[in-house]
């Protein structure tokens, strides 16, 4: 089985994630920049309020035994400070029906078969 992971991160720690990731052994990820807002409904600065706030979305489909290991590695990477702090981002984690590899049409998420 196989689970997609999308981590909603703020554009400074992206690069953090991915060499996380990539240091890790996941260097598959695919890159989105996304504006948005969470509970905090953006940003007020003066009389000025910002609704959507500029993140980035990185999308990687993993094994689902590695499910932990890299919402882990995400959060580790993706926090601000030691605690944390509200607009840090979020994950969803989905599961992937099938997975195929376009040049090949391989479905790499069939059952192995054995010999």
């Amino acid at each position: 089985m196989m689970i997609m992971v999308r981590a909603i991160v703020r554009p400074e720690k992206a690069d953090d994630v991915l060499a996380a990731l990539m240091d890790n052994g996941y260097p598959a990820v695919t890159k989105y920049s996304v504006a948005g807002r969470g509970k905090q409904r953006g940003i007020k600065i003066g009389e000025v309020t910002y609704d959507e706030i500029p993140k980035t979305m990185l999308m990687s489909v993993v094994k689902a035994d590695d499910k932990d290991f890299v919402i882990n590695t995400i959060m580790d990477a993706a926090r601000s400070g030691t605690k944390g702090a509200f607009g840090d981002g979020k994950i969803f984690v989905t599961d992937v029906e099938d997975v195929y590899t376009i040049s090949s049409g391989v479905n790499e998420a069939a059952p192995v078969e054995e010999a």
